[in-house]
């Protein structure tokens, strides 16, 4: 019984308002990621989108959602893309690496094979290209039937989370034993408080796994990120479609600048190993939905408006919000490189904080301007991306605000992990770097 409580400790501290606050996010996240689909439509093209939005074409347009259970096409369609990519992800060629050391003293394996998944995503599309001659059925359907797919997306998400957390109670099975010697899992420290609803959210085992597939990483890279980028193509397609082959500098702007960060996430994705969604956070439905549905259906707003309400930029609007979005990524992709070379022992010139620990806070470089510089980074890339719409409309904006939000949160959230973990040491740490995100602001 010591040893279960000492590897698995009860959950004491709730987040997002507790048992309540998750119930009303389970309920009104879906049902904005809904809402702001169904506000960008293909025929809401001459009424201007946004600026004459309608209570009742959002009601006539989900209609249609009512009978999804039934429309197999759709479930077809979505179930054969999530399984194609554990497909991909098992057999194509990868590098194994281990993630970082668990509180029982085990580090899982990891296969990283990013590049073979988008070779292989490449190849599928050129062929379907030569085999259509340009059609792309496929693309005109994912572009067509948005709100549909995004609806199956939020069913499928909470049928995983509840998978997740029925599996968590099961013991480790095939005789094996963790490094504490039970077979006991390990749980997320915040999604193990004994609430079915609150833990079901937040996520109660730590790295639940099918096989050699980590569930957890596996959705944060591979079907929300990858279906992002297709919905992106899926509007510059359906705009090269209907203009006879034309395209908009500003469609096409927000499909490379996105389509940059998706692929950079996912080429690179030995760096997620140690983001606090894989160390700390349980896989629920918080998880599950952010990146099945929040992720491909709400961050690909600004390549759908811009295909129904088309804006042209010229050099000077186009190059400018390019420099930007290229500031964001030097600053985001510096900063973390600074870190990990230093945490690799490679810049051991770089001033810092010996903890009690044992362990060092940087302090110098690009962390001596904030305590989170590559969040800033971060959130000047997602600007970049609402300016590809300029000020034709505030639906778009809703990106950079909501990450805005979610970057203060996550602040928030490792400021008081680091003071309950260093102590004295994070105090001296932050009078030496009392900026939090921007630097001389805040």
């Amino acid at each position: 019984m010591t040893k279960k409580s000492s590897l698995n400790p009860k959950t004491t501290k709730f987040e997002f308002g507790g048992v309540l606050g998750t119930m009303v996010m389970t309920v009104a996240l879906p049902i904005l990621s809904v809402i702001l689909n169904q506000m960008i439509r293909p025929d809401y093209h001459i009424e201007g989108c946004f600026r004459n939005f309608d209570w009742n074409r959002v009601t006539q347009g989900l209609q249609p959602v009512s009978g999804l259970i039934s429309n197999t096409r759709t479930w077809t369609y979505y179930i054969l893309w999530f399984l194609s990519l554990l497909f991909f992800d098992t057999v194509l060629p990868g590098k194994w690496m281990q993630g970082i050391t668990l509180r029982d003293g085990s580090s899982l394996w990891y296969k990283i094979n990013g590049i073979s998944v988008v070779a292989m995503l490449s190849l599928i599309l050129a062929v379907r290209w030569k085999l259509t001659d340009g059609l792309m059925p496929e693309l005109q359907y994912l572009y067509s039937h948005q709100v549909e797919l995004c609806v199956v997306s939020i069913i499928f998400a909470f049928i995983l989370a509840c998978y997740c957390y029925v599996v968590s109670f099961i013991p480790l099975l095939f005789n094996k034993t963790n490094k504490e010697g039970t077979k006991e899992k390990i749980l997320a420290v915040g999604g193990n408080s004994g609430n079915i609803i609150y833990d079901w959210f937040i996520g109660r085992e730590l790295n639940p796994r099918i096989g050699p597939i980590d569930i957890k990483m596996f959705c944060e890279l591979r079907p929300g990120m990858m279906l992002w980028l297709l919905i992106n193509l899926s509007c510059l397609h359906n705009y090269y479609l209907e203009y006879d082959g034309k395209i908009n500098d500003a469609l096409l702007l927000i499909n490379l600048l996105q389509g940059f960060y998706i692929l950079d996430g996912v080429l690179n994705e030995e760096g997620v190993l140690s983001m606090m969604d894989i160390t700390t956070d349980g896989f629920g439905f918080m998880l599950a939905f952010g990146d099945l549905t929040f992720v491909p259906f709400t961050y690909s707003l600004q390549a759908r408006y811009l295909s129904v309400s088309p804006i042209h930029l010229g050099y000077v609007k186009f190059f400018s919000i390019l420099s930007l979005m290229c500031l964001g990524y030097w600053i985001f992709h510096s900063s973390n490189s600074q870190k990990s070379k230093f945490r690799q022992g490679k810049l051991s010139h770089l001033k810092s904080i010996q903890t009690k620990r044992g362990t060092k806070l940087l302090c110098d470089g690009w962390w001596a301007k904030s305590q989170h510089m590559n969040y800033f980074g971060d959130w000047l890339i997602s600007l970049s991306w609402c300016l590809t719409t300029w000020f034709q409309t505030p639906l778009t904006y809703y990106y950079s605000l909501y990450f805005a939000t979610l970057l203060l949160h996550r602040q928030q959230r490792d400021e008081e992990k680091c003071h309950e973990k260093y102590g004295k040491d994070w105090e001296e740490y932050q009078r030496k770097v009392p900026y939090k995100i921007i630097p001389y602001v805040y």
